[in-house]
């Protein structure tokens, strides 16, 4: 396995061994060591100093199911933190076929110079002018490269968003079927590739020299029985391949948890209309897909393919946080819309999380008219020209809130909540607070607990110990590039000890019961949070927004009850 250095100033590409200590790393685990390592904390993110990084899990690239994730890794020029922000699609196993660890993005091209990075199938890696692609939409360039360098590429590009650097800019990473439908969104990634003077990274999937797995025979056993955990969870057998995570949307309303009208209410009038049954029975009536493979070696198939009422391609997939974003948050309970506005983000290369946050503190502060889809859709369009609001709402709900002089802004270090509100799902608050990364929403997601009561949303008692668990699993298993959706399923003393197995036999090391998850996230989180120490931050950023405290929330009429101190307790390692 090697790593791969760009250096984008001096134009040149160097491979390199994997140091010893970076050997059983991969995603996220790579990512945030690398950067602690070598990013100087206060730099300017969208500055020389900063370096990009992607990396595919430990486990791309192997016949284990569901390990597609790749990680991509930075200082954040929206949260000021260190920021890993992973997508779905074919890239993550592309790279991990070719023998590649990570690739590592450094200094700054000249002004005005645009490149491509390609790595062909033997995997050498060239810089390539994208004059031809400046200013193109993802879409587009995705469509350009495939037909330039061959159908058995995967891309990650940036749209206009990231050329213009908007802190809300995201990575666009092509998906089975060549759409630039999957992202890693969050944290503005994208402008960092923008500021690098990089338009896409072209990866080469027919590689063949993924690394060495060390006892063959047992990495199979190992797999089969996380495979069938995997299917044996209801979530993946039966409510995910006919719904999605859009199946979310019923249960987080009916628990009066889903943030609406710019988290002022928690259930949406006629959410139904955007609902997962109504979206799976609209898909169906109209040809599109209701159970489609997204990604790399899925068996999950939680992806949809969203069409138009004549049938044609709209999105891929539509799910739950974007419907809540550009759904809930601006009162839009219409899914052609939010299926339009997901399209434009996807092609623009903005987040649908800070865009649909930002667009509804906008209209909370009168810009606009809660439930106005048309309005949305043109403020969208604005990113993608970078007028002056569009560059605001570009830049996130933060930059939107100080521009309207609206204090109601749903952000922490930041970056915009997630489709949970922390008042109605207590445990949601905690890991909003002390994700090393600014409110995320698979970093600790607390909704499976509540789901399955195991834990009560409004009680106190067992938040801060879940929350915690959860985040430092989580911080785990994305080093290893798995899929959120399996990894929960395998949030289990049986799944964990399957999972070790399959690890074991690729290494070669036996792994014991406090090794991975548990040794294994912390030591992610650990890098993480000492590179937010060295570039400020301190327990006072770890706090939600204060109308969270002070504004009970509809229908329950709570507010954030955990303390500070409780807060505060979450990393005590």
């Amino acid at each position: 396995m090697k790593l791969i250095r760009v250096n984008m100033h001096k134009k040149t590409v160097t491979a390199e061994s994997v140091p010893e200590d970076y050997k059983e790393l991969g995603g996220r685990g790579l990512t945030s060591t690398l950067i602690n390592r070598e990013v100087p904390p206060k730099c300017d993110p969208l500055g020389p100093e900063n370096k990009l990084i992607f990396a595919p899990g430990f486990l791309s690239g192997t016949p284990l199911p569901n390990t597609s994730r790749i990680s991509v890794g930075s200082k954040s020029p929206l949260t000021g933190t260190i920021k890993e922000s992973n997508a779905g699609g074919t890239a993550s196993r592309a790279l991990a076929r070719l023998g590649i660890t990570a690739i590592v993005v450094e200094g700054q091209s000249k002004q005005g110079d645009l490149n491509l990075l390609r790595i062909d199938e033997k995997g050498n890696a060239s810089l390539v002018s994208a004059q031809e692609y400046r200013g193109m939409r993802t879409y587009r360039c995705t469509e350009k490269i495939r037909k330039t360098y061959g159908e058995k590429n995967s891309v990650l590009c940036i749209g206009p968003a990231g050329e213009y650097m908007l802190t809300a800019a995201s990575i666009q990473s092509s998906d089975v079927d060549g759409h630039p439908c999957r992202a890693a969104a969050r944290g503005g990634l994208g402008a960092v590739m923008g500021s690098k003077g990089l338009k896409a990274l072209i990866v080469d999937q027919r590689g063949k020299s993924a690394d060495t797995i060390a006892d063959p025979e047992a990495f199979r056993e190992a797999v089969k029985k996380v495979v069938k955990i995997v299917k044996d969870d209801h979530m993946n057998s039966e409510v995910m391949p006919k719904l999605g995570t859009a199946g979310l949307v019923a249960p987080v309303n009916t628990m009066g948890a889903f943030p609406c009208y710019n988290a002022k209410k928690g259930e949406l009038d006629g959410w139904e209309k955007i609902s997962g049954e109504v979206m799976a029975d609209l898909i169906r009536k109209r040809g599109g897909k209701t159970t489609h493979t997204g990604c790399s070696q899925c068996i999950i198939h939680c992806s949809n393919v969203f069409v138009d009422k004549g049938g044609k391609y709209i999105t891929s997939s539509l799910e739950y946080e974007t419907i809540w974003a550009m759904g809930g948050m601006t009162a839009i309970a219409d899914l052609d819309t939010i299926a339009r506005l997901d399209n434009l983000c996807d092609d623009i290369g903005v987040d649908t999380m800070s865009t649909g946050v930002a667009i509804a503190v906008a209209m909370d502060a009168g810009y606009r008219a809660f439930g106005d889809g048309k309005a949305a859709i043109k403020l969208v369009e604005e990113i993608g020209s970078c007028t002056e609001i569009g560059t605001i709402l570009g830049n996130g709900p933060a930059a939107t809130g100080r521009y309207f002089n609206n204090t109601h802004v749903p952000v922490i270090k930041g970056q915009s909540i997630a489709g949970y509100d922390p008042r109605a799902m207590l445990g949601h608050g905690v890991t909003f607070s002390t994700s090393p990364m600014g409110a995320d929403h698979t970093a600790g997601n607390v909704v499976g607990e509540y789901l399955e009561q195991k834990l009560d949303p409004l009680k106190v008692e067992g938040q801060v110990e879940t929350s915690r668990y959860l985040q430092i699993a989580m911080a785990a298993f994305d080093t290893m590039g798995q899929c959120f959706m399996a990894n929960v399923a395998l949030l289990s003393p049986e799944g964990e000890e399957a999972f070790r197995n399959v690890i074991s036999a690729k290494t070669g090391i036996r792994l014991g019961p406090d090794d991975f998850p548990h040794d294994m996230g912390i030591r992610v989180l650990k890098a993480e949070r000492e590179f937010n120490r060295k570039a400020g931050f301190t327990k006072k950023d770890d706090r939600l927004p204060k109308f969270f405290y002070e504004e009970p929330l509809p229908p329950h009429n709570k507010v954030f009850v955990i303390s500070d101190e409780e807060i505060d307790s979450t990393f005590d390692f």
